[in-house]
């Protein structure tokens, strides 16, 4: 059965979607991907257009199974993984979006974060939610379009409208659309959205009335590899058959999942489009002191459900886009390692990301981004340099926030994402954490989780300690630098971060 049978995942990403279907040891066998278009309508205001994601997540799975040369037939299960927050509201008899998708990078709901803060506080729903108030969660964008677009809260009450993720998005056209489409999403999508009871993991009245948000729009919460099945792909879809539906996770729980860290205190790093550092926490909720979120890890099937702290970074590889699309500095984003390796530090030069605020442990929406420390003899290799170290900053401060919410210091870091490429970059993130960075063969650990979710759910994979054996270690990063010099690189960045608060009255 291994040998003949795969499973497929949909990997729905914040700048491109992509399938890849894997074999039993966890290979990939075949992949394709496609960019959507970003809109920026205005500054701070981030959208993508729902119907040509969907679109493009037809393209990519036809073209994969072309490459494969696999009929449907013989996978076994498909699991979807998704940029979560992401939020778009559709017609349920047409599918038509009531309004562009409102991705999590948009800010456009300042305003409402403040009116909704009581007293201020930021973290007055935290414990219900495990999330503190901010413009990057679901919810308040849900409110946004109820607030601003004619008709849209109307249709909602009435259940013409359905509201959802990415996730729900891309399974509900899987499974027909206006014809019959299944309207679920998992736990993980569910937990950034401000309405689900962290606790209960169902839609939790009391934050509904605050968002101003009708039930009748929001999807059915189901677990993340789902034995039951959300459903089964059409004949008339672009898989060209029947095949169960049994997986969802939010990509960064995905790649927890992917990385194969089952047990309390292990960790990964994810550096992508934004950074994402979760850390497994076991079956308790852990409620952070230091601006991180809690947040769902994963469930299976009738397990409980397993929790995880999570640090969130804004710009990570988007910085890289940053570097080459606004500044021209270079013409393909892996260029900016050899630029960086021309010169043996950033010369001072810090580059704080805070494009769209600044995200955990800082949240604060109103800072704006900086290039700090400039001098005459900086150059472009010393800005591309720093523009590198700046994500491996930012995980080492979500690290120490982490360390001293959990009381466990990490060991080593799991790492995955686009930037792991970079060995530039995952030898500095060793040097500044003083720990070793692990990254493994398989890469695309986002979605080989949504992948596992899919497969356990139907029995393709017997249990999780399948999936433990078919991790294994591509390379691995000890530190080497002194810890006089990383204290002083550490205070540096620090200072250059304050700088950027509130910059925005």
């Amino acid at each position: 059965m291994g040998e003949k049978r795969y499973v497929c995942a949909i990997d729905q990403g914040t700048t491109s979607s992509r399938c890849i279907i894997f074999d039993h040891r966890g290979e990939i066998v075949a992949s394709h991907q496609l960019e959507h278009r970003q809109f920026f309508p205005q500054a701070g205001w981030v959208e993508h257009d729902p119907m040509e994601v969907w679109e493009k997540t037809k393209m990519v799975i036809s073209e994969t199974l072309r490459k494969s040369k696999i009929s449907y037939e013989r996978i076994a299960s498909v699991g979807i993984t998704n940029q979560r927050e992401t939020t778009v509201v559709w017609d349920r008899k047409t599918g038509r979006p009531l309004y562009n998708a409102i991705v999590w990078q948009d800010t456009r709901t300042a305003d409402i974060i403040d009116e909704l803060a009581v007293g201020g506080d930021r973290a007055c729903f935290r414990g219900k939610v495990g999330l503190p108030l901010a413009t990057y969660f679901s919810g308040p964008k849900l409110r946004w379009i109820f607030d601003h677009v004619t008709g849209a809260k109307e249709a909602a009450e009435s259940g013409e409208a359905l509201f959802g993720t990415m996730d729900s998005w891309v399974l509900w056209w899987l499974t027909g659309g206006p014809d019959g489409g299944v309207h679920v999403t998992d736990p993980t999508n569910a937990s950034r959205t401000m309405l689900m009871n962290i606790e209960t993991l169902e839609w939790d009245r009391e934050m509904l009335d605050v968002m101003g948000v009708p039930e009748a729009v929001l999807p059915e919460i189901r677990p993340s590899s789902d034995p039951g099945l959300y459903g089964y792909t059409r004949s008339d879809g672009p898989f060209g058959g029947e095949i169960p539906l049994a997986g969802i996770l939010g990509d960064q729980q995905a790649a927890l999942f992917g990385q194969t860290c089952y047990a309390p205190g292990e960790a990964k790093s994810t550096y992508g489009t934004g950074g994402f550092l979760l850390l497994n926490t076991g079956e308790e909720a852990v409620q952070s002191e230091h601006g991180l979120l809690t947040t769902v890890g994963y469930k299976v099937g009738d397990d409980p459900a397993v929790y995880a702290l999570e640090g969130s970074i804004a710009v990570a590889g988007s910085l890289v886009q940053w570097f080459r699309d606004n500044l021209n500095l270079i013409d393909q984003a892996p260029q900016i390692n050899q630029l960086a390796e021309e010169v043996e530090d950033s010369g001072g030069v810090y580059v704080v990301p805070a494009f769209s605020g600044l995200f955990a442990p800082y949240w604060n929406s109103r800072a704006r981004g900086i290039i700090a420390g400039l001098t005459h003899y900086v150059n472009k290799s010393h800005l591309a340099r720093a523009v590198l170290e700046s994500t491996a900053y930012q995980v080492a401060e979500l690290i120490e926030a982490m360390e001293k919410d959990s009381g466990v210091r990490l060991t080593e870091l799991k790492v995955d994402g686009g930037m792991v490429a970079s060995e530039l970059l995952m030898q500095f993130q060793a040097d500044i954490l003083d720990t070793r960075v692990v990254r493994p063969r398989v890469t695309e650990t986002t979605a080989l989780g949504a992948a596992y979710a899919a497969g356990l759910a139907v029995g393709f994979w017997s249990n999780r300690d399948d999936l433990r054996r078919n991790w294994q270690v591509g390379k691995v990063w000890e530190p080497r630098m002194e810890q006089k010099r990383r204290e002083e690189l550490i205070h540096g960045w620090k200072k250059a971060v304050q700088r950027t608060i509130d910059w925005v009255d």
